[in-house]
């Protein structure tokens, strides 16, 4: 089976994203656990255009790497300059990575009108360029930038300027989409020819400006291509680069080329990992790591997976590390119901009746506004409520919110809350960075007496929907996402009001109500 080079550029491409701004810690914790996974090159950054990318080229050699090779990206010597004396190509050399990857133009327009030099010029520097790194670094890799758009409207120089790095020993030739817009219907005729002219292995680095950048990289594996470019999730500038979380498990899984082996199973978790680094919500709906890519809502959906997966999956959700999600709305049905309950590992067994119990509490709450799909915690409260189980800790008496600003100009807000909790009444206040925060601190303050272990209970985060437009007397849903500090674990709780901190509140104690009953009621006989 050939094997298909992995070359990641998250660090490097991907950080051209707007919104992203790895730290040199973010981009060390993601090389090692791209390592992990057993992704082939990672290329870091560019070390002469920032300090923080220099600086990453020289810690990284600190760690030890198990799998991957560090790439250094840059460009072909400044025209101006002479080979021996231009900074980048020196900077490279300097900080010794596995890899040099350089870029040169080979679309002459970029030559004559963006440089201004002339084509025989701009040959001259991509060999002497080249060359110069082959002398210092073992494997020279070079991107032919807009090679694409360049063969199109002139394909004996774009041609030339392959030849020009190959006669200078480069050891992967990488035909870049710059811009983006190359359709697939050309791809495979396009790499077929430069085999054709060439014999260095190449590979392909596509953007997504129209939507074809999967489908692309495809294409020329079949071509011949032998390197994949992409970034975990797609980033990149403008609209992205290469997905690999979607190529690399069609590659493998669809089509069985070796890439990652038995590692394919981190890949979700890869990709998560990377949103979090990145300060990015994870994209619930991309192709096999989202978490909605093996999501059912419908309930005839759901009681067919229950028969067979295959009925609805086209594959199965662990062989790229996710799971089947099995959602709780208004569509819901007897199925949803029973897949959840065995999925909570809940130690009932509920006949026909309370299931249509269960179903017509759900609908009445959904059809208040409340949503289940991603507040399962409240889900399980629910039911073990309509079972007449144990899953109410506290007693509210009441609860109360004051906002001012204070003369030193200070926005403060005080929680006051009033509790009952195992019998023992609470009278407790905390001042906190708005009404939420100082309501749950109010709250936590108070049961801590009761539960010390719930101080490594962490509000992780608080998202408002407005779900109609009645301007002041909107319904709003709150939802709470919380964590255990200590073990990890994550659940999520809602709210829904017409006064956003009674909604709030809510979904607060709920926070604290479900971490109770899940240890001490739950899994009682």
């Amino acid at each position: 089976m050939k094997k298909i080079e992995i070359f990641d550029t998250t660090l490097r491409d991907g950080s051209q994203m707007i919104g992203v701004n790895f730290s040199l810690e973010d981009k060390i914790k993601i090389a090692k656990k791209m390592d992990d996974v057993g992704i082939d090159f990672l290329e870091c950054g560019w070390p002469s255009s920032n300090p923080k990318d220099y600086q990453f080229f020289k810690e990284i050699k600190n760690h030890k790497l198990k799998h991957s090779k560090i790439v250094a990206f840059g460009s072909t010597a400044y025209y101006k300059n002479k080979i021996e004396d231009d900074k980048n190509l020196n900077t490279i050399i300097e900080i010794e990575p596995d890899v040099a990857n350089i870029f040169g133009k080979s679309w002459d327009l970029h030559v004559t009108d963006i440089f201004g030099i002339t084509l025989e010029k701009n040959l001259e520097i991509v060999y002497e360029s080249v060359k110069y790194l082959k002398e210092k670094i073992k494997e020279v890799f070079f991107t032919a930038e807009h090679f694409f758009d360049g063969y199109k409207k002139n394909k004996g120089y774009a041609l030339s300027v392959l030849k020009e790095a190959e006669k200078a020993g480069a050891t992967r030739i990488i035909l870049a989409d710059t811009n983006g817009g190359q359709h697939y219907l050309e791809i495979r005729d396009i790499i077929k020819d430069v085999k054709e002219n060439i014999s260095t292995e190449i590979g392909v680095h596509f953007h997504n400006d129209s939507g074809m950048a999967t489908i692309n990289s495809i294409e020329s594996i079949l071509a011949g291509a032998m390197q994949i470019h992409g970034t975990i999730n797609g980033y990149g500038e403008r609209c992205g680069n290469a997905n690999l979380c979607e190529i690399i498990p069609i590659l493998q899984l669809k089509m069985n080329y070796d890439i990652l082996g038995d590692n394919i199973t981190k890949l979700t978790q890869l990709s998560k990992y990377v949103s979090e680094l990145s300060n990015f919500a994870h994209e619930i709906r991309m192709p096999f790591v989202g978490t909605n890519a093996f999501a059912h809502k419908g309930g005839v959906h759901v009681s067919a997976i229950m028969k067979n997966s295959q009925s609805y999956e086209h594959m199965s959700p662990e062989n790229v590390g996710n799971k089947r999600v099995v959602s709780i709305s208004d569509l819901s049905g007897k199925s949803n119901i029973k897949y959840k309950l065995k999925e909570f590992d809940l130690d009932i067994i509920l006949d026909d009746n309370e299931i249509t119990k269960v179903i017509k509490a759900v609908k009445s709450k959904v059809n208040k506004g409340y949503e289940y799909e991603g507040a399962e915690a409240s889900f399980e409260l629910l039911v073990q409520r309509e079972l007449n189980k144990k899953v109410d800790f506290i007693n509210v008496k009441s609860f109360r919110i004051i906002s001012e600003e204070n003369y030193e100009l200070r926005e403060v807000s005080e929680g006051t809350v009033k509790l009952e909790i195992e019998g023992n009444e609470y009278y407790t206040v905390a001042e906190g960075n708005g009404p939420v925060d100082a309501l749950t601190k109010a709250l936590k303050k108070a049961l801590l007496h009761e539960y010390p272990e719930l101080e490594k209970v962490t509000l992780s985060d608080y998202k408002v929907r407005i779900l109609n437009s009645e301007a002041t007397q909107s319904l709003v849903r709150v939802l709470v996402e919380s964590k255990n500090s200590e073990t990890g674990e994550e659940w999520s709780t809602v709210g829904v009001s017409t006064n956003i901190i009674k909604a709030s509140w809510e979904a607060l104690v709920d926070m604290f109500n479900y971490y109770l009953y899940n240890k001490y009621e739950k899994h009682k006989k």
